[in-house]
């Protein structure tokens, strides 16, 4: 006898915010009032128009932050960029430095969906570096607030980087390592000058880059930290992107109470059917305070997301209550948690 009934497919996969997590609001098909009425008004021939009352403060309001990340070639300017994308930051690679004004012009068009920008300027785009200057100029006389951010390291940590990875550096050319460090060092000397902000990795590993940069950008709120509740069947085989599994089969299983067999853990029935069983509160709370201690270990190596898998025999009654409890207890100590049941459905 099989532990699943069959479900709807629309029940096949389920991905869902944990509870106490705001949902988005539908659009009501209202005409605007207030200051949205006075920014745009709607002609006799259907046009539209702006009456040219949005105010320059608003405006300005609008204009992102900005932070130009660039350094020597080896010195952790991608592990720099990933860090501020994992706080949130829109992140463009190798962008063109004439390029930073109208990037910073489409971020304030975006309607505050893209409040901080971090543009990567590195050796690759060499030739751009006359234009960087002016580019800087235009946005200082925009009043945007940039910063830069310089990643130095020492030439024998350079070399045992490359070495390391056994590749060339971008401008040795025909040389050696050290000359093509030599001629990056000369042409970044200016912008090094400029930079707000050098951070000297030579002895620094990722985790503690990391850690500089949360120290810079994040603010005085810990970063945050995402994370994916998902249950699970065993009979289906485990989660290839799980960092922490839990076995539920040690309680006793809905399915063979035939007046729970036809639902799911998502019924309250089941629920509490699940959760009353001798050891299934206690783990919930035992485990509850491990993921307490595991998740501030995470945020102090610098890990933004954790997946943490939840199984039973087939994914369907006690894994999916249990990962409910779950996800609710970590969206309650401010923990990002997004709900996925995997299996429910697949009989």
């Amino acid at each position: 006898m099989t532990e699943h009934e069959a479900q709807p497919a629309a029940e096949r996969e389920q991905a869902r915010p944990a509870a106490g997590r705001e949902q988005a609001q539908p659009a009501t098909g209202r005409e605007p009032t207030g200051p949205a009425a006075e920014r745009e008004q709607t002609r006799d021939d259907g046009a539209q128009v702006s009456t040219g009352k949005e105010t320059a403060g608003a405006h300005e309001a609008a204009i992102p932050e900005l932070v130009i990340i660039s350094g020597m070639s080896g010195a952790g300017r991608s592990t720099a960029a990933k860090c501020l994308e994992d706080l949130g930051w829109f992140v463009v690679d190798n962008l063109p430095p004439a390029l930073i004004p109208t990037m910073v012009e489409l971020g304030a068009r975006s309607q505050g969906n893209v409040a901080r920008i971090a543009v990567v300027v590195d050796v690759r785009g060499r030739r751009f570096f006359d234009n960087l200057r002016e580019s800087l100029a235009d946005l200082d006389a925009r009043g945007v607030t940039r910063r830069i951010v310089f990643l130095e390291s020492s030439d024998d940590a350079l070399v045992r980087r490359f070495e390391s990875v056994r590749r060339p550096h971008p401008l040795q050319g025909d040389g050696r390592i050290v000359d093509g460090i030599a001629a990056e060092r000369e042409l970044l000397r200016e912008l090094r000058g400029d930079a707000d902000l050098v951070i000297d990795t030579s002895s620094l590993n990722v985790h503690e880059l990391r850690a500089k940069m949360d120290a810079q950008f994040a603010g005085e709120e810990e970063p945050e930290l995402r994370a994916t509740v998902m249950s699970f069947g065993f009979k289906y085989g485990l989660p290839v992107d799980a960092d922490l599994v839990v076995d539920m089969r040690f309680l006793p299983n809905p399915h063979w109470v035939p007046e729970l067999r036809p639902f799911t853990g998502l019924n309250e029935e089941v629920s509490s059917y699940v959760l009353n069983q001798p050891g299934a509160k206690e783990f919930l709370d035992r485990y509850a305070e491990l993921l307490q201690l595991i998740a501030a270990g995470y945020r102090r190596e610098g890990k933004r997301y954790v997946t943490v898998a939840v199984g039973c025999t087939g994914g369907k009654h006690r894994s999916v209550a249990m990962s409910e409890k779950l996800a609710a207890r970590l969206a309650a100590e401010g923990v990002e948690t997004v709900v996925v049941h995997r299996d429910m459905g697949r009989e």
